[in-house]
């Protein structure tokens, strides 16, 4: 949970996650979906998939017990060479070094290591300075303080210097460079885009005239079983195992018109868009999406969606795991249940 994401962030998950996951049978034998429920509004949901497949292995493998071997523990979803290192050295107290964010930064200016510390000379440079440092005992307590060391004072920018226990060996304090060191990684170039959402009310069922009390109450119960059309999303791509709203993602579209046409082919009906409810923005990888959430109806109320894709009820969707932006269009139609109610 902690990587790529900060700890006040992580905090209340981690306590729901291991109330629900106490162990690792719990969560190696856990649904996908309980399991995604968890991690929503997280993100990054490769890591929750990762660590449910981690989970199946360490039980079927390694009788439940977690492997202190470290080509082992490199073995598991989801674990790379960093994430081995701390498991290991904190829980375990072996002698293996790490190196991410903050230890990167704290070891470049230690060294004075000119250039980015990401090219992969340096990087391997970096290793080996971080393998070295580590002392003979109690290697754990070592990397959580130098990782502490780099969160709290060699930070990326005005490090405090004269703050630091180790300023007077370290190098680049030395010639004045910690400034300049470590080397600027180069930043994401982030391209604009344009996506949409279609959100499809399932067709209510035609009645005769009735009156204005039984119109009212039929309202009520209505807006009480409104369905809406959405699909769990298949391998491979964006928030995979996650439900979602019809909704483009595989390149920006200049017109509503050109994602009711994608669209209706994906679904396999024809959509006709309506009114926009409402415009979210957000961020994804490389891209910075403008999000555009459309009203649409099917052109034959009588077609019916081809599979995977159903109606579901908002009731089932609050439970249902989602992404951030898809939780925002339950929430925005759960507060405006009135939005489409047939009235005769």
């Amino acid at each position: 949970m902690l990587q790529q994401t900060q700890v006040a962030t992580v905090l209340p998950y981690y306590a729901r996650f291991m109330e629900s996951f106490p162990n690792v049978q719990e969560l190696a034998t856990a649904d996908e979906q309980v399991l995604l429920s968890h991690w929503e509004g997280l993100g990054y949901y490769r890591r929750a998939r990762s660590l449910h497949a981690a989970a199946k292995l360490i039980v079927a493998d390694h009788g439940g017990e977690f492997p202190l071997q470290f080509d082992q523990v490199l073995a598991l979803p989801g674990v790379g060479r960093y994430t081995a290192g701390a498991i290991l050295s904190i829980s375990d107290g072996q002698k293996q070094p790490i190196l991410e964010g903050n230890t990167q930064r704290v070891f470049s200016r230690w060294i004075a290591l000119r250039g980015t510390p990401v090219d992969t000379a340096n990087n391997r440079l970096l290793w080996q300075v971080a393998e070295k440092m580590l002392p003979r005992k109690d290697a754990g307590t070592f990397n959580q303080a130098a990782m502490e060391l780099g969160a709290l004072v060699c930070t990326p920018k005005g490090p405090s210097c004269h703050e630091c226990p180790v300023a007077s060996a370290c190098c680049a304090h030395q010639a004045g460079l910690e400034q300049d060191i470590p080397g600027k990684v180069t930043r994401v170039t982030y391209e604009d885009r344009t996506e949409y959402v279609m959100v499809v009310q399932k067709p209510a069922k035609k009645e005769g005239r009735r009156s204005l009390h039984g119109a009212e109450n039929t309202a009520k119960a209505h807006s009480q079983q409104q369905q809406f059309l959405v699909r769990p999303l298949p391998e491979g791509g964006r928030w995979a195992g996650l439900w979602d709203f019809p909704r483009t993602t595989q390149a920006s579209l200049g017109s509503i018109a050109e994602a009711a046409t994608q669209l209706s082919a994906e679904v396999g009906v024809n959509l006709v868009p309506g009114i926009r409810l409402t415009k979210i923005k957000h961020a994804v990888t490389k891209y910075r999406i403008s999000l555009q959430v459309y009203q649409a109806d099917l052109l034959d109320t009588h077609d019916k969606p081809g599979k995977p894709w159903k109606y579901v009820s908002l009731a089932d969707l609050e439970g249902m795991p989602m992404s951030v932006t898809g939780r925002k269009i339950v929430k925005i139609l759960s507060e405006d249940s009135q939005l489409r109610l047939p009235m005769s």
